[in-house]
């Protein structure tokens, strides 16, 4: 054999290590991460930037450091400010980092450095999580609509989804504690990361007991009490109405979902009650059927809690894969489920779908067909009667999958797991 056969056979062994030994896991996702920072550099040079929510952040941040506390009251080019005072608080440092929001540049560079410290978080999860194939990792890059909102749009969801997935990380290595802080970090940015509050608390109520699931639920609502208190000691009801507005309805001509129902079903008020219906019924039969099967059922696991309710519920350990299988499941649910969806909210879970796709049971082609169906419909614009079918039947088709697959992860439990 010549050197340099020998030269490509090694060539090749390394790469098929990197790609399906887990091993080399950690390798691959750095290469990764290094890979999609050169492509972010590259986007951000050659591509063009669109204005759509940056001007109206930086307004109303001008407008809270010239005094005003009335969320009534804090208004720009797009509209009122509906976001939790986190996203105040982002902002004030990035109004100072680029230069009183001018610097587009600087605003991009510092979006792109929150893409990537997202990515790596995500290849941290399915690591600790594991049940995934290395070469998976692959995916995550590939999004053309996931740039876009990071670098092209700074949008701020991006900041609410780097809280939730280093929430996510937390709770499966068992830090709770880190856990609840990072998603309330997450929340008072935008109020999208509720989406996970219902599986967290199966997850709690397993892995810690009823009272310690009260405490941990309590010192949520107490990080957003902390975070709004300037807005909250002077105009309460504004700032709760406005920050936390659960009744909001979107504009239709900006929906990515449910478009070809037609606009006056869409915004028909029975239409908005039978979905929420449908997701807490869903939510519902996970938790009944399919999140506890491991222990007995949920009337053992609700039994050991009511009983003993300082003490862990669960029969079978709480899992780093059960955590994150539920707590991705959880979020699908709600997406799927949502009335609206604008372009920007693809990032609520864009980097988790690759994960979900392996917790169903399809033919591999099945799961990279879904994966390309969701991004196919995502980068619509604007959205179509096909696009948004195309979007719920696959968010639907995954969820399905699912219930019908490993709904609480793939990875066998051990006779332990880590907690605090």
């Amino acid at each position: 054999m010549s050197s340099l056969s020998r030269i490509a056979r090694s060539g090749w062994n390394v790469v098929c290590s990197l790609l399906t030994n887990p091993r080399y896991f950690g390798a691959l996702a750095s290469l990764v991460v290094f890979g999609d920072a050169t492509l972010t550099q590259l986007i951000i040079r050659f591509v063009r930037y669109t204005e759509i929510d940056w001007e109206t952040y930086m307004h109303q941040l001008e407008l809270y450091l010239k005094g005003e506390r009335d969320y009534a009251l804090i208004t720009g080019p797009t509209g009122p400010i509906v976001y939790p005072a986190g996203h105040v608080y982002i902002h004030q440092l990035l109004y100072t980092l680029t230069d009183w929001g001018q610097n587009l540049w600087k605003g991009q560079q510092i979006y792109g450095a929150l893409y990537l410290v997202t990515l790596a978080l995500t290849a941290a999860i399915y690591k600790q999580a594991g049940g995934v194939p290395n070469w998976i990792l692959l995916l995550l890059p590939l999004s053309k609509r996931l740039h876009s909102i990071y670098i092209l749009r700074l949008f701020n969801d991006c900041w609410a989804v780097a809280g939730a997935q280093a929430a996510i990380l937390a709770f499966a290595h068992g830090w709770d504690t880190w856990g609840i802080l990072l998603l309330g970090s997450g929340l008072s940015v935008k109020m999208s990361v509720l989406l996970y509050v219902p599986g967290l608390i199966v997850i709690l109520f397993k892995r810690r007991g009823l009272v310690s699931t009260l405490s941990y639920i309590l010192a949520l609502v107490s990080t957003q009490g902390i975070v709004g208190l300037p807005f909250l000691l002077e105009y309460p009801r504004s700032y709760l109405k406005f920050s936390y507005e659960l009744g909001r309805v979107f504009l239709f001509k900006w929906t990515v979902n449910w478009r070809f129902l037609g606009e006056d079903l869409f915004l028909n008020s029975t239409w908005a009650k039978g979905l929420l219906a449908a997701h807490l019924g869903t939510l519902a039969l996970f938790g009944l059927f399919r999140w506890c099967q491991r222990d007995g059922g949920v009337w053992t696991v609700l039994g050991r809690g009511l009983t003993r309710p300082w003490r862990s519920s669960a029969v079978a350990p709480v899992t780093a894969d059960y955590v994150v299988t539920v707590l991705y499941t959880s979020n699908l649910i709600g997406i799927l489920f949502a009335r609206s969806l604008h372009y920007q909210f693809y990032s609520w879970y864009a980097m988790q779908l690759p994960f979900l796709a392996w917790r169903t049971k399809y033919p591999v082609v099945i799961r990279l067909m879904l994966l390309l169906g969701i991004e196919y419909a995502w980068n619509v614009f604007p959205s179509t009667n096909l696009s948004s079918g195309i979007l719920v039947a696959s968010n639907a088709a995954l969820l399905l999958g699912i219930w019908f697959g490993y709904p609480e992860g793939k990875v066998k439990p051990r006779l332990s797991t880590k907690v605090e």
